[in-house]
């Protein structure tokens, strides 16, 4: 009971900072999943795959949560999304092998360095428009969501840390950049999740396993994050924009030093 409790706590605030900046969560699910896996008597060595395959299922929850909480207020780019899913999808699935040639710390430190720019970006002013969600260049989309999905697949982390930057730097007001990047995030975690179900099932996982997923986990983790995503992103809407930028920026920054402690530990 206290195990199941914690992983509804963890989903409660992966869900509320998914609806908040348009994130799927993982960077909050994944480590506490690989910290948690071994002590049910996963080995070590599978469980960080397993942490991983299990928050991409949860995620698929949350996101699809956080997605309807935008739509509902007008605020995701339907186009600019369509744009992205061929890239999201193609690049989380084979995202391994697209970014098998880069090594692993260039490609960390590649991404760290531009979770610090995009920080920069996002938290320097801009005047915001409240003109209707207008086109955004589809040549950049395209390639973009190869990248995210690519990225994703590849480090670990990814989406809407990488989504919203580049919405954003693309013209979309902020809001809706976190509106359309929340979207976004489920075709990435579904085509991550359907990938890992493929592999072999290790041991100690539950009954409830498919591949290197866990539906047992990943339903309790969901089971509060789809309730604490809506309530994100109506804090996304009702927040004034210099104070998401700031929340936003903060963020990139702990992305960053996170994906920097990672390659230091080697």
């Amino acid at each position: 009971m206290l195990a199941t409790l914690t992983l509804m706590l963890i989903g409660a605030i992966a869900g509320l900072m998914a609806g908040l900046l348009g994130v799927g969560g993982g960077l909050i699910v994944v480590p506490a999943l690989a910290l948690w896996l071994p002590s049910t008597g996963i080995a070590p060595a599978e469980a960080l795959h397993a942490a991983v395959a299990t928050s991409l299922a949860s995620i698929s929850v949350t996101a699809a949560a956080s997605a309807w909480a935008h739509y509902r207020r007008g605020s995701v780019n339907l186009a600019a999304l369509a744009w992205l899913t061929p890239g999201l999808l193609l690049g989380s699935g084979g995202g391994a092998l697209l970014v098998a040639m880069v090594p692993g710390p260039a490609l960390t430190l590649f991404v760290a360095s531009f979770c610090l720019f995009a920080a920069w970006q996002v938290s320097r002013s801009r005047a915001e428009s409240h003109a209707p969600i207008g086109p955004l260049p589809g040549r950049w989309l395209v390639p973009g969501g190869l990248a995210i999905g690519a990225v994703s697949a590849a480090v670990g982390i990814g989406g809407g840390s990488l989504t919203v930057p580049l919405l954003y730097r693309l013209g979309a007001p902020l809001k809706h950049a976190i509106a359309t990047s929340a979207a976004a995030g489920l075709p990435i975690a579904i085509a991550g999740t359907l990938g890992y179900m493929t592999a072999p099932i290790p041991a100690a996982l539950s009954r409830w396993a498919i591949g290197l997923v866990d539906f047992k986990v990943a339903l309790a983790i969901a089971s509060l994050s789809i309730l604490t995503a809506p309530i994100g992103a109506s804090l996304a809407h009702r927040w004034p924009v210099a104070r998401l930028k700031r929340v936003f920026a903060i963020w990139l920054l702990v992305v960053a030093g996170l994906l920097l402690w990672r390659l230091l530990r080697g």
